[in-house]
């Protein structure tokens, strides 16, 4: 605050002295009068929100939300990935005849689960509604329900040695030694996601386009996103690193074993992400990262029933197909 006394009387200041360029009338009423005026440092809130907000600067390496929160949201995106499914099945299940007091019910509705086109169709279309839902959860924690900006807080950014071209190399060589760890480790030991995703065509298109439309912005935004900030501020950089790595490959075992492959090549994309996401403070580098890794595999399955004709070799493309659910973290 600037204070101003004045016994003068009323009087013409220049504030140039350039032929008077500029000039600027004062009036004291009252020569005994104090007068008490703002300054440029304390800017009047326009609204009660910007009063409250005023001061608060998001910083996606010191989040507002802590690790109690992003646990919960962690812990709901894997509910609902597993429970969506169940929803969307077990009324078509119902009418086509099963029910839980017939003989051997769990064993025969997972056997119909895997089989029947329908039913597994109707469990890959569950997947979009768990990752909306996913996103919203993110949200409400991230904005503490609008009250903050989501993208500054989140860690939407370009961070310098990882702007556009080079994060879309990474995640081109990163497919690459995926595939090869993938193939050499794991060979071709099949997978109940690889039954499902060559159960029809339209099954493998919907998720070809939730690997590029839904899957790298859900996983990023919850690994990388609400879960690695609180977990870099308890325990330090290096241990965020490592128990984010944890989680993401803990959560595919059941999937994947015993194919050891698919698990190496998984645990490969999270430590590098994960480092990705230390080492330049912002999360924008790794969605990209993981956008150009999904979008080379959804193309391979889109492209890869074509090509079986023509090439015998190209029967199965378990590495492919096995990789690209992993990332995707779809059909618990």
């Amino acid at each position: 605050m600037s204070i101003v006394s004045s016994n003068l009387a009323p009087q013409l200041f220049r504030l140039t002295p350039l032929e008077q360029l500029h000039t600027l009338l004062f009036t004291v009423p009252n020569t005994d009068e104090t007068i008490i005026l703002p300054t440029w440092e304390e800017p009047v809130p326009t609204s009660h929100l910007q009063a409250k907000n005023q001061y608060q600067s998001a910083d996606p390496n010191n989040p507002a939300w802590g690790i109690g929160g992003a646990l919960l949201v962690w812990i709901a995106s894997i509910g609902l990935i597993v429970l969506m499914p169940v929803f969307f099945l077990l009324p078509y299940a119902w009418a086509r005849g099963f029910h839980s007091g017939m003989p051997n019910y769990a064993e025969a509705i997972t056997e119909f689960a895997l089989t029947d086109k329908t039913a597994v169709l109707l469990q890959v279309v569950s997947l979009f509604p768990s990752h909306l839902l996913t996103l919203i959860l993110v949200w409400a924690l991230v904005t503490r329900f609008g009250k903050q900006s989501f993208w500054p807080a989140i860690g939407w950014g370009w961070a310098r040695g990882f702007l556009l071209w080079k994060c879309v190399g990474l995640g081109t060589l990163l497919f690459i030694v995926g595939a090869v760890i993938a193939k050499v480790l794991g060979g071709d030991k099949p997978t109940q996601l690889e039954q499902i995703i060559n159960s029809s065509l339209l099954a493998r298109y919907i998720i070809s386009f939730l690997a590029v439309g839904t899957a790298p912005f859900v996983e990023e935004f919850v690994y990388r996103g609400v879960l690695y900030a609180p977990l870099q501020r308890l325990a330090g950089a290096p241990g965020a690193v490592v128990i984010v790595l944890a989680l993401f490959t803990l959560i595919h075992v059941p999937q994947y074993w015993p194919n050891v492959g698919v698990l190496a090549a998984v645990a490969l994309l999270s430590i590098v992400l994960t480092v990705v996401r230390a080492y330049s403070g912002r999360l924008l580098p790794c969605i990209v990262i993981h956008l150009v890794f999904n979008g080379i595999q959804a193309i391979i399955l889109i492209v890869e029933p074509h090509l079986k004709p023509l090439i015998p070799s190209a029967e199965r493309g378990a590495p492919a197909v096995s990789f690209l659910l992993s990332l995707m973290g779809s059909l618990n």
